[in-house]
């Protein structure tokens, strides 16, 4: 088995205006989605992220601090899965819970260094 990240690209919930009831529903079905891959022996683990973001850019280490509302995309969260391959990871994905939003999952391999 490989480990994979799943990237959870989308908007930010406060940025959409979702009421308290539907952010309780959508966390509802985030732990479900998570209780189902641990149960599955899949889960590796993984978190939200917040919306602040502080980027250090070239050599001369440019430090700017951004929010969500200032960038294309917004990385939500992650992932980690294991899993045989990308199309297994594709299924996984299928129950992620922000299609509806326009969500997007970016899946990446974790790249594995001999020592």
């Amino acid at each position: 088995m490989k480990e994979f990240m799943m990237l959870f690209v989308g908007a930010d919930y406060t940025d959409i205006g979702l009421s308290p009831e539907e952010l309780q529903n959508r966390m509802g079905k985030w732990f479900a989605w998570n209780d189902k891959m641990q149960k599955e022996g899949i889960h590796r683990g993984g978190n939200a992220l917040t919306p602040n973001i502080r980027r250090i850019v070239g050599k001369n280490r440019t430090v700017t601090d951004i929010t969500s509302a200032e960038v294309k995309e917004l990385i939500g969260g992650y992932y980690l899965v294991k899993a045989k391959d990308f199309d297994e990871v594709q299924e996984i994905a299928q129950d992620f819970p922000d299609y509806d939003l326009g969500g997007t999952v970016e899946i990446r391999e974790i790249m594995v260094f001999d020592q």
